[in-house]
This record gives structure tokens, C-alpha cells and sequence, in this order.
């Protein structure tokens, strides 16, 4: 099927052929005008119904465009078109899995021989991941979960300090602020001596990063790269897929992965938010070549710069047992919906119990249905979630969803000490996913994520220790005061939810 964009260039030329016709029937402008946007809109409509896309999807667009016309036409060509499916991701796709394929290679026999020690179902789930992912599950990789900014930016400005050959850094929101100036220094001075530095950013997430913060990195010799620069976003069919990944990889030795980005508020800095709950993850060993491989594609897609050299891809491996370590990207470039399909099958493979906290909780049906299937089948179903909005159509949106969720005895929480931000998926006790993915459309299918999957690691179990930890200070929620809710909040959480298709 043809690009939508040359679809509605298409109707604007057809449209203007009937210029002159409209100026004589209404005498205006305003009637040539009215008559290109319906014949457009229509068109459109039509459009979305011949990409065969989720009948709720196709819907949600349909009411939009024939309840708002004008607004739902450029909301179209801002967030609507389907560009999974255009050659340049397509291309980054195949370019990405042959990359990985040829470096990653077949797994070790050590880790094969692991994983059929696995039970049936878990190592089901990751062969399901390594066949999507592309990357191979490794049992010579050290974790070690770190807990809100304070620890994380720690552990991150030490190990900056320490390196040595290479700094790569992947983030969707850096700013200027205290820890971005802090961390700013760092890299100037890491690549004064000689180190090479590395700079990927995403340029809506970062929309606010100054100039002048920009040019300083780039007048140090740093390579500073904008990912996906948008100029005219209504004319931009990129402007939608962003870069929400996290990602350092120091030396080729030490990664760092998890729901932090580069901002005060992230240490609990901002008084809006006040404290600021969060999960990030540091690597060494083996999975961090995987971590090392996510940045480099898109490096490259962004540059065409290839550094696929073993100074780039030889980490030092830990032979010590360490459970399971798999590193997987996810994006609008991948057919098959990674991330959010190897949730599911965690969910639909429990045999106790599910624990999934998520800032942002937007679930399409298939992951909805699957939590609501185990709670009924009697599995521990936990939704961990804030109580306080910073994306107030998210948050109601997500509230929506609660009802239904505490009728099949899925038990909701949410938290009361300050903004809980952590993005993480609990399985038996035993697998676990930590990463820059939420549980939400936004992730499943339009943004640029990467998570890390864990079994049996001690960072598993200190993330069970978490969960637990958050929950006393989260309030559960019950179904009959929940339903008590005002009417007004009941209608904004049903206009929300409708449109969640298109968040």
C-alpha cells in the first residue's frame, strides 16, 4: 500500500482541480477550503480501514475524523500514520537483526546446556525472546539493580570517571540542569583525555536541551547526535517513533539500563513531583556486548558510522553463575511487537503470580485480557501504578482500565510517597523484566525501547524486595469506593480511554 502522505497529496491535488468549480458554486475561498479537508479527511478514513490495523484502532480514527474533522485531520498527520511498515525502518530492521546474528551468533553450549535446566515454560519465554530479539540469553553477566536517582547517578558518575577507551550514551531526555551539567563535565573531561565519547539523544525528549549545552559536548570533540530531528512536525511522518531508550556502555565492560533519564527531577529534585521512585540497572560481563550492539545500530541508522570492532565488542566475561541475562530492543522497526509479546508470554506462562509496576498503564487487549485471565485463574496479580499524573490524559486513561481489573481480582495499587516511575514485571518470584518500556501502547508499538529480562538472578529477588518495600507505602484499591469515583472523573476517564489507541 502506498504512503499515506502521498495518498493526501494525491487529494490536494485532486482538490485543487476543483478550485475554480467551488469558486463559482460558494463564491469564496472558505468553500475550496471546507471541500479540500472533507475530501481529505474522507480519504484518509479510507485509508485506515484498507490497512487492516486493530479494529479498535480503526474505529478510535474513524469517530475522531468524522467528530472533529479539522482537528482529527492534523492530529492524523501528527501521531496516525503507520509508519512500521516504510522502507527506512524496514531497513534498519534487517540491517539490526544480520548485525546481530553475525556477531552474537549461536549461543554458547554452556548457555544451551543452562536453559534446558530451565522449566519448560521459562525457557520457552526466552528462546521466544531470543528468536524476536535477535540476542541470546548469557549466564556470565553480573546485574545489579539500583534504586532511585541518588544510587543510580552514583554508580553512573563513577564509572564515567573510571573510563578508559570509550563512553556510548543513549538517552531520551537529557537536561541542562544540575546532574546534566554535572555529567556534561564529565564527558568534556573524559574526552580531553583522550577518551572517545559518544552522544545519542532523542530530539522531542530532549526538545528543551540548550544550545549552548550542545555545542560545548561537540567544541570538546564529543560526537553529539540528534535522533530523529524534526523540523515540521505536521509534515513529519517520524515525528511519532521516538527514542526512549537509556543506555551507557563504558569501555565495552560496564552497561547501565533502566527508567532513568538525565534530570534533576529524577533525583527528586523538582517540587512538582517531590520524591521520585525509580529503578535503573548496571551490567558487566557478557550482555553487555548486546547493550553495545542497541547503540551501535542506531548510531549507525542515524550516522551510517559502523564500529562493529572486537575494541567495541569484547567485554570481559564472568564465568560465575549469575542466572539468566537477556538484553532486548524493541521498536516501530520490529514487526512483531517484541517486548510487548514476550510480556505476554510472561503473564500467560505464571504459575503464581504477576507483579507489574508501570507509570504509564495503557494495555492493549491482548495484554489486558492476558492479566485478567491469570487473576482469574487464580494467580497473584499485582498493578503497582502512581497515584499523582505528570501526563494527565495517561493517568485517566489508565484509571479507566481499574474497574475491570479489580473485578477479575487483579489487586491495584498506588503509590503514595511521590512519583513512582519504575518499569518493571515480576514473574513466580524467578523472571523478571527491568527497562525503558512501559506497560502501554506508546511502548509496544511506537517508541524506540530497550529491557533487560532476568531468571534467577540476585537482582531478581532484590527486585521482588522492592516491589514489596513500595507496597507499604501504596494505597490497594476496592472495587466499591473505586466506583464511588465523581461522575466528572468517570467521563474524563472514558474520554481518555478512547483515546488510548492514539497515545
Amino acid at each position: 500500500m502506498k504512503n499515506t502522505v502521498r495518498v493526501v497529496l494525491f487529494i490536494l491535488g485532486l482538490s485543487v482541480l476543483l478550485f475554480f468549480f467551488k469558486q463559482y458554486l460558494d463564491g469564496g475561498i472558505f468553500g475550496f477550503l471546507s471541500l479540500l479537508i472533507s475530501l481529505s479527511v474522507i480519504f484518509i478514513a479510507f485509508v485506515i480501514f484498507l490497512e487492516n490495523r486493530h479494529p479498535t484502532q480503526t474505529i478510535t480514527w474513524l469517530v475522531v475524523l468524522g467528530s472533529f474533522p479539522l482537528v482529527g485531520f492534523f492530529f492524523y498527520l501528527l501521531f496516525g500514520r503507520n509508519y512500521r511498515k516504510e522502507r527506512m525502518y524496514r531497513k534498519k530492521y534487517f540491517l539490526d537483526k544480520q548485525t546481530f546474528l553475525n556477531v552474537e551468533g549461536e549461543n554458547d553450549p554452556r548457555s544451551e546446556e543452562k536453559l534446558s535446566l530451565m522449566g519448560e515454560h521459562q525457557a520457552r519465554l526466552f528462546s521466544l525472546a531470543q528468536k524476536l530479539g535477535n540476542s541470546p540469553i548469557s549466564f556470565d553477566t553480573s546485574t545489579k539493580v539500583l534504586t532511585n536517582g541518588e544510587e543510580t547517578f552514583r554508580h553512573i558518575l563513577e564509572q564515567l570517571n573510571r573510563a578508559r577507551h570509550h563512553i556510548h550514551m543513549e538517552y531520551y531526555i537529557v537536561r541542562d540542569d544540575g546532574i546534566g551539567q554535572e555529567i556534561k563535565d564529565i564527558l568534556i573531561e573524559k574526552a580531553a583525555q583522550g577518551v572517545k565519547v559518544r552522544f545519542l539523544y532523542d530530539a522531542v525528549g530532549s526538545w528543551k536541551l540548550s544550545k549552548k549545552y550542545i555545542s560545548e559536548l561537540k567544541s570538546a570533540g564529543i560526537e553529539t547526535i540528534c535522533f530523529g530531528p524534526v523540523k515540521l512536525p505536521f509534515l513529519n511522518n517520524k515525528f511519532n517513533f521516538r527514542n526512549h531508550r537509556k543506555i551507557i556502555v563504558i569501555d565495552g565492560m560496564i552497561g547501565f539500563v533502566g527508567g532513568l533519564n538525565i534530570g534533576d527531577e529524577y533525583l527528586g529534585r523538582n517540587q512538582t513531583y517531590g520524591f521520585w521512585r525509580d529503578t535503573h540497572l548496571m551490567l558487566r560481563g557478557e550482555a553487555v556486548r548486546s547493550l553495545q550492539l542497541i547503540f551501535l545500530q542506531d548510531w549507525y541508522y542515524m550516522t551510517n558510522h559502523s564500529f562493529l570492532t572486537a575494541e567495541y565488542l569484547s567485554p570481559q566475561i564472568d564465568e560465575k553463575n549469575h542466572g539468566g541475562v537477556q538484553l532486548i530492543a524493541g521498536g516501530p522497526d520490529n514487526e512483531w511487537s517484541v517486548i510487548k509479546n514476550i510480556f505476554f508470554s510472561m503473564i500467560t506462562s505464571a504459575k503464581e503470580s504477576v507483579w507489574i509496576a508501570s507509570p504509564y498503564f495503557i494495555p492493549d487487549e491482548d495484554i489486558f485480557s492476558a492479566i485478567k485471565v491469570a487473576a482469574l485463574s487464580g494467580i497473584d496479580v499485582r498493578l503497582l501504578v502512581p497515584n499523582r499524573p505528570d501526563k494527565r490524559i495517561v493517568f485517566h486513561a489508565s484509571r479507566s482500565y481499574f474497574p475491570e481489573l479489580l473485578e477479575a481480582g487483579v489487586k491495584v495499587y498506588e503509590y503514595q510517597r511521590g512519583f513512582m516511575h519504575s518499569k518493571i514485571v515480576i514473574v513466580d518470584h524467578e523472571l523478571a523484566s527491568i527497562g525503558t518500556s512501559n506497560m502501554d501502547m506508546r511502548s509496544f508499538h511506537l517508541n524506540f525501547e530497550v529491557n533487560a529480562f532476568l531468571f534467577r538472578t540476585k537482582s531478581t529477588q532484590k527486585l521482588v524486595a522492592e516491589y514489596i518495600n513500595d507496597l507499604e507505602y501504596a494505597k490497594e484499591l476496592e472495587l466499591t469506593s473505586f466506583n464511588k469515583r465523581h461522575i466528572g472523573l468517570r467521563l474524563i476517564e472514558s474520554t481518555a480511554r478512547l483515546l488510548s489507541p492514539l497515545l
